[in-house]
C-alpha cells in the first residue's frame, strides 16, 4: 500500500554526506510507523519483522507508551543521579516484583548495563576475595577472570567487545583488557576444566543472538550455576536481546530453571526509548556503593516512565499467549515456505525470535535476502551472513503475519528466479 507523502528536506544520500560510515543502512528512510506496520518517506507500507533488532518488543506509536511519554514529557525529563525520580523508582520496583532481583541500576543501553555487570564482579570479587598480599585499603583480587564464549555479543565498549566472543568486533582497538577467557559455548566439560579460584564471574546468553539465535540447553545454563556456585563465582545472564518478552516468558532465565546473580535487560525493555538495567541481589549490590559507578542519563524520568509502561504491557497474560501464537503462526508459516524453496537447513525460535540459517550454497549471501525484501514491503534482518533472523513485535496480529509470510513468498521467488537467470543455458542442461 502507497500513499502520497509530502516532500522531505532529507535522502537516504545524505546520510552518506554527513553520517560516519560505520552503518550501512537500507535504501528507504522511514517517518511512520504503528504496531508492525512502517510507512517510508514515499508513503510506500512495510511489515516490519526486524523489530528494529528486537527493540519494538511492543510495535509502533503503542497509544499506552505514547501516553506515557506524552505525560511523563509535560512534567519532568531529567535531574540525573543527584536527585532520584518517581519514574525510576516506580519501574524498579516493578522489576524486582517480576523477577529475582532486589536491587536495580539504570544506564542508557545493553552495551552500558553489561559494562555495569562486569565492573560489578569484578568489584564484587576485591570485597570478598582480596589479595593476601595486598596493601590495606587497595582494592585488589586475584579472583579476576571473567569466562565468556565464543560467538557470544555483549555490546561494543572496549570492555564488552573484548568479554564477546567474535574478534570482529574487537580486533584493531588493542591492547585488549587482560583476564578474559572464551570457551566453547554449551560445552559445559570446557568451563569445568577452565574454572578456577581465578574466576570471579561467567556470562552468558541464555540465547546467543548475533550468532544466529542459538539457545543454551537446560543442562548448560544448570551446570553452569553449579560451577559458579562451587568456585564462588558470579553467574551473570546477558538478556539484553532475550529479555522484556522476546522468548515467551518476561526472562528466558524464567524457563531454565537457573537464577542468575546478575541479569542485563535494554533492547525490548524500552519499546524503542534508550534504556538498559542491570538487575542482582541486596548482597550484591552492596558492592556499588556511592561514587563506584554512575551514569548521567541513566534512570532518567522520561526513560524510566516509557520503560514502565512497556513492561506493564509485557508482564500480562494476553501478550505472552500472543507470543506464543504467534510464535507458532510464524513457525509454521516458515516451515511452508521452505518446504517450497529449500533455502534453510535449520529454522530456530525463541518465542518471537527466529534464526533461519540458509543452506551452504547461500552462506555470506544473508543479506542479499534484505534488500530484495525491502522491495516487497518487508522488514527484516540477519544474523552474520548465514542467517536470516527476524525480531518483530510482541504483540503483532495474526493478519501481520500473514501479510509478512505472503510478502516472504515474493521475495524467496524473486532471489531464486533471480539466480537461475543468471546461470549459463549450458550449465543448466548440463
Amino acid at each position: 500500500m502507497t500513499t502520497e507523502a509530502p516532500h522531505s528536506p532529507v535522502t537516504r544520500a545524505n546520510f552518506d554526506e554527513v553520517m560516519v560510515p560505520n552503518y550501512a543502512p537500507g535504501s528507504f528512510i522511514p517517518v511512520r510507523g504503528k504496531g508492525s506496520r512502517v510507512w517510508d518517506q514515499a508513503g510506500k507500507e512495510y511489515v516490519d519483522l526486524a523489530g528494529g533488532i528486537a527493540v519494538s518488543s511492543v510495535g509502533h506509536a503503542h497509544p499506552e507508551v505514547v501516553h506515557a511519554r506524552t505525560e511523563q514529557g509535560g512534567k519532568i525529563w531529567h535531574v540525573a543521579n543527584v536527585l532520584a525520580n518517581e519514574p525510576a523508582i516506580m519501574l524498579a520496583q516493578k522489576l524486582c516484583e517480576l523477577t529475582f532481583a532486589e536491587r536495580v541500576f539504570f544506564a542508557n543501553s545493553g552495551a552500558e548495563a553489561n559494562e555495569a555487570a562486569l565492573k560489578l564482579a569484578r568489584r564484587y570479587a576485591c570485597d570478598h576475595f582480596p589479595k593476601d598480599d595486598s596493601p590495606a585499603g587497595k582494592l585488589q583480587s586475584d579472583k579476576n577472570e571473567i569466562i565468556s564464549f565464543i560467538d557470544s555479543f555483549h555490546g561494543r565498549t572496549l570492555f564488552t567487545v573484548t568479554v564477546g566472543g567474535q574478534p570482529k568486533y574487537s580486533q584493531g582497538f588493542g591492547p585488549a583488557l587482560q583476564g578474559i577467557t572464551h570457551l566453547p559455548f554449551n560445552d559445559l566439560e570446557a568451563v569445568r576444566k577452565q574454572m578456577s579460584a581465578r574466576t570471579c564471574a561467567v556470562i552468558v546468553e541464555p540465547v546467543q543472538g548475533e550468532s544466529g539465535v542459538l539457545p543454551a540447553t537446560a543442562e548448560f545454563l544448570k551446570g553452569l550455576r553449579e560451577l559458579c556456585n562451587e568456585h564462588h563465582a558470579l553467574l551473570i545472564f546477558d538478556e539484553v536481546q532475550s529479555g522484556a518478552g522476546r522468548t515467551g516468558p518476561l526472562y528466558a532465565y524464567m524457563n531454565s530453571g537457573v537464577t542468575p546473580d546478575i541479569l542485563t535487560s535494554a533492547k525490548g525493555l524500552g519499546g524503542g526509548f534508550p534504556i538498559g538495567a542491570m538487575l542482582t541481589t541486596e548482597k550484591i549490590a552492596k558492592t556499588f556503593a556511592v561514587g563506584v559507578h554512575g551514569s548521567t542519563y541513566g534512570g532518567n524520568a522520561l526513560g524510566c516512565a516509557v520503560a514502565l509502561s512497556v513492561i506493564n504491557i509485557l508482564a500480562t497474560p494476553s501478550t505472552r499467549a500472543n507470543i506464543a501464537a504467534r510464535t507458532d503462526q510464524l513457525r509454521a508459516g516458515i516451515r511452508a515456505l521452505n518446504d517450497k524453496y529449500a533455502l534453510f537447513t535449520d529454522i530456530r525460535a525463541s518465542g518471537l525470535w527466529f534464526g533461519c540459517e540458509l543452506i551452504p550454497k547461500w552462506h555470506g549471501r544473508a543479506k542479499e535476502f534484505v534488500k530484495v525484501a525491502e522491495k516487497h514491503g518487508l522488514m527484516i534482518l540477519v544474523a552474520g551472513t548465514n542467517v536470516i533472523r527476524l525480531a518483530p513485535s510482541l504483540l503483532i496480529t495474526a493478519e501481520d503475519i500473514e501479510l509478512g509470510l505472503k510478502r516472504f513468498d515474493a521475495v524467496f521467488a524473486e532471489v531464486l528466479a533471480a539466480e537461475a537467470a543468471a546461470i549459463p543455458a549450458a550449465v543448466v542442461v548440463a
